[in-house]
């Protein structure tokens, strides 16, 4: 990992006020993307050379990551991308059942700007058809992700952007992602539908049964992968 040229390419993103939380998002954002897959060593002379910052900078970053259950410290080993454990992947759904459904559940009365939802779902059908599956994943969490949005609070928005890029730690070790994510497309077309209708109990509704479904099938697949990879 001595020589990251894309990583340093994201140099320009730290300005002059380079600071650990800057660094954070930047891997976060990369970790997200799949550019460090679960397992991967995160070397500290790679990195902070590709980004120009100092040892001290690099390890506050790790530490914040770790935090967010992103990465892993192993003693001398060193610091790794998680590879997480189906508890994990339950966890997650746990956590976005709660927030998603109560976000959708609090619109009745205060109906929101629904375009970025729209947006996302318009993303999703484009990457399909050039079949451009990573894409249709990056779009669905989009659209979670612009669902979350609509409560309006920066707090959540936070806290879920940490469970987004971890749920994605368990996506980038599933070896059929068009199976994975495309059936999800037309629910959610269907959701921002319902929404878009003002239909907000049944919108909680369809939303619940598809995070209960997603969860069951991701934990069948990525389990099954685990096991394989182990």
């Amino acid at each position: 990992m001595a020589e990251l040229p894309e990583l340093a390419d994201d140099r320009a993103l730290l300005g002059r006020t380079s600071t650990a939380e800057r660094v954070a998002d930047i891997l976060r954002s990369r970790i997200a993307e799949g550019y460090f897959a679960p397992g991967t060593r995160l070397s500290e002379d790679g990195i902070g050379g590709a980004l120009g910052v100092s040892r001290n900078t690099l390890r506050e970053s790790f530490r914040l990551l770790t935090h967010e259950r992103l990465l892993a410290h192993q003693l001398n080993r060193g610091v790794f991308v998680r590879v997480l454990t189906v508890e994990d992947v339950e966890d997650i759904y746990r956590t976005r059942r709660l927030v998603e459904c109560a976000v959708v559940r609090g619109l009745a009365g205060r109906p929101r700007d629904l375009d970025a939802v729209a947006e996302s779902v318009a993303a999703g059908r484009k990457a399909a058809r050039e079949r451009e599956w990573k894409g249709v994943s990056t779009a669905n969490i989009h659209f979670h992700r612009a669902l979350v949005a609509l409560a309006g609070s920066e707090r959540t928005d936070e806290l879920m952007r940490s469970v987004f890029a971890e749920l994605r730690l368990a996506f980038h070790v599933v070896a059929d992602p068009r199976r994975l994510h495309e059936p999800y497309l037309s629910r959610n077309e269907q959701i921002l539908g319902t929404l878009q209708a003002g239909r907000y109990d049944e919108a909680e509704v369809l939303l619940a049964e598809y995070l209960d479904d997603s969860r069951r099938q991701l934990v069948d697949v990525y389990g099954r992968r685990v096991v394989q990879v182990s």
